[in-house]
């Protein structure tokens, strides 16, 4: 048996079934993408039903396996349904990836309406622990799963203006570990990506301002923002057998940005 015939395979998704949040444009679109080109069947889930099933019949144009179900996060009855439908059509949950984030507010946390807060705090961090337990029986029953949270480096290094949306993301960063703890002996990997500045309509506040940018470009190692299928390849990994002894992990995906 050759290198390739060994390793190769545990990148495959073929016969898994994946929940990508917030997958109607953006990170969470590639990532959907880059499972769906692994194999997965994908489940792409955003506010509204025409924008997931625009995105899930373009996926299928490409021969590829997808269903939309519209899902706002920070409705636990929609959650609910997002994996009794996902049930219902594909019989199992293997891989649950959480894309889908907010942030309203920006400027001095002193400032801070404390609605926004909860606002944040609901789609940040309570959408993601909700959703996490609502698939956790159904992949503790398939023997295991992967969990993946999609962080941000702002979790880990804040940045002026954006402390609350920071808080949130370092409570995501401890959710992920405490699920790789606790449910590691069901099978469940958890872990967390980070990724940087990333070139898509949540950040085009920040990368619009042509000061930032070019502070970006002239300090960065990397000397420039990501696109968005820059976080699909690390998505694909955690997904799959490739990183099974992966979890509790926090992976940045920043141009070298934690360097500065």
């Amino acid at each position: 048996m050759t290198t390739t015939q060994r390793i190769q395979p545990q990148f495959s998704l073929e016969g898994k079934v994946a929940i990508i949040t917030g997958a109607s444009k953006g990170i969470g679109e590639s990532i959907a993408r880059g499972l769906a080109e692994f194999g997965a069947k994908v489940v792409i889930s955003s506010r509204k039903q025409e924008a997931v099933d625009e995105v899930a019949n373009q996926f299928k144009n490409d021969g590829l396996e997808a269903i939309g179900i519209a899902c706002h996060v920070g409705d636990a009855e929609q959650l609910k349904n997002l994996v009794e439908k996902t049930i219902e059509v594909y019989g199992k949950i293997d891989i649950l990836i959480n894309n889908a984030a907010t942030n309203p507010t920006y400027g001095p946390l002193s400032k801070v309406d404390p609605a926004i807060f909860d606002k944040i705090m609901e789609v940040n961090v309570k959408a993601p622990f909700t959703l996490s337990n609502l698939v956790y029986p159904h992949m503790k029953a398939n023997g295991g799963g992967s969990i993946v949270h999609i962080s941000s480096v702002e979790g880990l290094k804040p940045s002026e203006g954006l402390g609350l949306y920071s808080v949130s993301k370092s409570a995501l960063t401890m959710l992920a570990q405490s699920q790789a703890k606790e449910w590691g002996k069901v099978g469940i990997r958890a872990n967390v990506i980070c990724p940087g500045l990333v070139k898509t309509k949540f950040s085009q506040a920040l990368w619009q301002n042509e000061g930032l940018l070019n502070q970006v470009e002239k300090h960065m190692p990397a000397g420039r923002m990501a696109t968005p299928d820059e976080m699909s390849g690390l998505a694909v990994f955690l997904a799959s057998e490739a990183s099974s002894y992966c979890t509790g992990g926090i992976y940045t995906a920043d141009g070298g940005h934690m360097l500065i």
